[in-house]
């Protein structure tokens, strides 16, 4: 591994860098500084690592010893998809480069006074870093000049288009000069970052550590498999099996994340929520306080943990797993950073084992089949985690001095197997009390089934008559989703698995599906409650409901005029927006 002497970086980023205590590249810097440096500086570069593999440092570094601290003019411009990984790229850069004298590094984001940024800006920095929804009211303010920008990076790339970027980074791009380096870096390579860089990039060279969407060598991915109602109680098992834990839970609404919260926190466990209904304020607080591990477990959405740099989380566990296989990459590869090891733990019903399997393939990788402990195993690794920490318990002598004569006339009251008994059971009754007469929660592999593999199910295996409605919901084959996950939304918004879904019919954005018109209002009304960025209505065309159509009956000639006449007026549609609780074509976006 080489030094950063070796790289050929400037005396004053050498300087930088030996203050914060790196000496050895990283191998995704190792891979990029020399490139960035060597090459014609308007060669263009992909690079794709995992999030936390040193990234900042593999741009910020180069760029900066090529930047012209003498010239008051933007000529780096760094775009993040969220406030706080922003702000923790300008503040990684301003410590690169405090001894550039003239450099100045300015962070520009939504939920701050834009006043306050104006003032920053009236001397123009030579670094820029920004989400792209404050940039845009920036750029349309005039108070930001890219006329001679130099740099353009794409950091987090595919965040930004899974948060709804995708127009805002072409607005930008539009913006800034034909003549410029452009570096995207990115965790995975979905097809619409393969379109940007064929589109926005000139000749790009790939370099990657790792292979294309893999997670990360050092996480160990397991499974457990337990019935729904289940789900809760095995969290808690899994918790207590690993006492020293520092785990994200992912859960996949906002509703389950505070229902989760809620009552780990009810149960005793030192626990919080991130969730969209938090002020910024709380959402700092409760950030500010994982990172300082004052906070155990953070249960959160992929949406609100966005942006959360932790470096040293021992655990993350999908309370539910994501609808997309990247989004998992990007859990899993939120542990296992910085050279330690980690482990993505996944709770799942029987009918999910396929979807592990999707996995697997994705990220060239296996999963352990893990078997939720019972009651007692429980209650062992607990009652040796209490000796462990009465073993390293730091004891100052000095301070119990004065009381060294009370605790010897109380424990002579008592002979030394009474006192131990009666010490282990103040510690440990809850334990105890909570695990008596449990029972095990592991499904037998006998009992999983193949229920859910299906694009059409009868919840109960009943049938019944009447007419049905068409509904259609804004994902699709764009978003890598399929029937599994048509019926997941609809089981997890509804919490009613006897609904019947039927004739499930996948376009590239869009899904479509039908169900029985009295079924109809309460599948949207919990979408609505349910999802922030999953916007449903009824579809219209010619198609007739009162009998199964799912293999496309008389409806299967017109079908594909029918999903392009359905595709536009989708988009067309403000009025189905509004009513959904979003706005036009933005209703996912987040400055």
């Amino acid at each position: 591994m080489a030094t950063f002497e070796e790289l050929g970086l400037r005396e004053e980023l050498l300087h930088a860098v030996k203050d914060l205590g790196f000496s050895e590249a990283m191998p995704i810097q190792e891979k990029t500084i020399p490139f960035l440096l060597n090459q014609d500086e308007t060669s263009d570069l992909v690079a794709l690592a995992q999030t936390g593999t040193g990234k900042t440092a593999a741009f910020g570094l180069p760029t900066l010893h090529l930047t012209d601290e003498s010239k008051h003019q933007i000529q780096t411009l760094v775009l993040s998809p969220t406030r706080e990984l922003c702000i923790q790229i300008a503040s990684d850069l301003k410590n690169f480069s405090k001894y550039m004298k003239g450099m100045k590094v300015v962070a520009v984001y939504g939920g701050e006074s834009i006043v306050n940024q104006f003032r920053q800006l009236d001397v123009q920095p030579q670094v820029l870093v920004a989400t792209p929804g404050r940039l845009i009211d920036l750029i349309d303010r005039n108070k930001v000049d890219l006329s001679g920008m130099k740099t353009l990076i794409l950091d987090e790339a595919d965040e930004m288009l899974n948060m709804g970027f995708k127009d805002d980074i072409e607005r930008i791009l539009e913006e800034t000069p034909e003549e410029r380096r452009t570096l995207l870096f990115s965790a995975t390579m979905p097809k619409e970052i393969a379109n940007i860089a064929k589109k926005y990039m000139k000749d790009s060279t790939e370099l990657a550590v790792g292979k294309k969407n893999s997670g990360s060598e050092n996480v160990k991915h397991i499974y457990y498999v337990v019935q729904t109602k289940d789900r809760y109680a095995a969290l808690k098992r899994i918790v207590d099996m690993n006492p020293d834990i520092y785990s994200i839970i992912f859960c996949r609404t906002r509703q389950e994340t505070k229902d989760v919260s809620d009552l780990l926190m009810r149960d005793g466990y030192n626990a919080d929520a991130l969730h969209g209904d938090l002020t910024q304020a709380q959402r700092d607080y409760v950030m500010q306080r994982f990172r300082d591990r004052t906070l155990q477990i953070l249960v959160a959405t992929d949406v609100a943990a966005r942006g959360l740099d932790v470096s040293n989380l021992t655990h993350v566990i999908n309370y539910n797993l994501p609808d997309d296989i990247e989004s998992y990459t990007h859990r899993s590869g939120r542990t296992g950073r910085a050279n330690n090891t980690g482990v993505s733990i996944a709770i799942i019903q029987p009918r999910e084992r396929g979807r592990i399997r999707d996995i697997e393939r994705i990220i060239n990788k296996k999963f352990e089949k893990g078997m939720v402990p019972t009651g007692p195993e429980v209650c062992k690794i607990q009652l040796a985690a209490l000796f462990e920490r009465l073993r390293n318990v730091e004891v100052n002598e000095e301070q119990i001095a004065p009381f060294a004569h009370l605790i010897a006339e109380e424990t002579r009251k008592m002979d030394q197997d009474t006192f131990i008994r009666h010490f282990v059971a103040m510690e440990f009754n809850r334990f105890l009390k909570y695990y008596d007469g449990s029972v095990d929660l592991n499904v037998p592999d006998r009992d999983e089934r193949k229920r859910g593999e299906r694009g059409e199910r009868s919840g109960s295996g009943r049938r019944r008559g009447g007419e049905r409605i068409r509904l259609k919901i804004n994902r699709g084959r764009d978003d890598q989703f399929g029937p599994k996950n048509v019926l997941g939304l609809i089981n997890d918004a509804t919490n009613d698995r006897d609904i019947e879904v039927h004739g499930i019919e996948i376009t590239g954005r869009y899904s479509f599906f039908d169900v029985f018109k009295d079924d109809a209002p309460r599948i949207m009304e919990a979408f609505k409650d349910t999802y922030d960025d999953i916007a449903i209505a009824e579809a219209t065309g010619s198609r007739k409901f009162g009998h199964d159509n799912s293999r496309g009956g008389e409806y299967k000639g017109k079908r594909d005029r029918y999903k392009e006449r359905e595709e536009r007026r989708f988009d067309n549609n403000d009025r189905f927006y509004q009513n959904a609780g979003h706005h036009s074509r933005s209703f996912r976006r987040n400055k």
